[in-house]
């Protein structure tokens, strides 16, 4: 990947190290401060090694971060240093986690230096992609060098796309039945060459720029389609896949499963193509298929 950027750092003396971060928590359907007085090393470690240092605090979403949790938060890291300043910098992360609309801060470590002062040395943050028209400034960093240029090709289109080092192209509906596919792929001895989910309501041009997508991995020796139509018509995909094979001038051999609204049409669709496209009943007659095709 290009070096685009160089980020100069100011060379620290660190005398005690800590963990923080504050995430997303399913359970208490809220962020979630963790804290533990060791750092420096991943949660895994620290959660194996010091169980019993490990503060978890669920916060009320929405509501700002109170003076008694903060210090409750400083006492769990066990800081030495000026514990009013440290509360009110762990109030100060809170608030750019929820300003920022973040979906992970993790500071670790969290450091004490030489000359007391409490910095965050290193961090991580992740934003909620779902946010980005009120976080304009911060996707407005993102440097798409630094990306799998087919992986943003699909946000474009909205398509889920995910790059892997097998051979056979996958395009499914749905996350579910998308990781079933690759599942029974592995299951007949072929290896997927990607995660790609079209979605449930994906219209012809998207299944196009789908097809376009996986067949710019040249490392793909056959593509299997698996598409249960719920929402998503068969008919829409049947069109979509016969304009783009005919558009990237297919080299491959393409397996089709369809199932579901509009099935027989989506058939009569592909049959009329003209196209070398080899049909199959169910899931686990499509993975043999596509493996035999390598």
């Amino acid at each position: 990947k290009p070096v685009n950027t160089l980020l100069i750092a100011e060379k620290m003396q660190l005398v005690n190290e800590m963990y923080f971060a504050i995430l997303l928590d399913r359970a208490s359907a809220g962020p979630m401060i963790i804290a533990c007085s060791e750092g420096g090393t991943s949660i895994e470690d620290l959660a194996e090694k010091y169980p019993d240092r490990i503060l978890k605090l669920p916060v009320k979403a929405g509501e700002p971060l109170s003076d008694a949790q903060a210090a409750a938060v400083v006492d769990g890291l066990k800081v030495s240093v000026d514990k009013k300043a440290a509360a009110v910098q762990i109030q100060n992360l809170y608030k750019m986690f929820q300003d920022c609309d973040c979906t992970l801060l993790e500071v670790n470590p969290l450091a004490e230096s030489a000359d007391g002062r409490l910095i965050a040395a290193d961090a991580k943050l992740n934003f909620d992609d779902n946010a980005e028209f009120r976080q304009k400034d911060i996707f407005g960093m993102r440097d798409f060098s630094q990306e799998d240029p087919r992986e943003v090709a699909a946000s474009e289109y909205d398509l889920n796309y995910i790059g892997l080092d097998g051979n056979i192209g996958c395009m499914v509906n749905g996350a579910g039945l998308a990781m079933a596919s690759m599942d029974i792929i592995k299951l007949y001895g072929g290896s997927p060459a990607n995660f790609l989910d079209v979605g449930g309501s994906a219209s012809e041009e998207q299944i196009v720029q789908a097809f376009k997508i996986l067949t710019s991995d040249s490392a793909v020796k056959a593509i299997l389609v698996n598409i249960f139509g719920g929402i998503m018509k068969c008919d829409v995909i049947a069109a979509g896949i016969v304009a783009g094979a005919k558009q990237v001038g297919l080299k491959v051999p393409l397996v089709v499963r369809l199932e579901g609204t509009n099935v027989e049409k989506g058939k009569e669709i592909l049959k009329e193509s003209g196209l070398n496209i080899i049909a199959a009943s169910d899931l686990d007659d499509a993975a043999q298929k596509a493996v035999a095709q390598l």
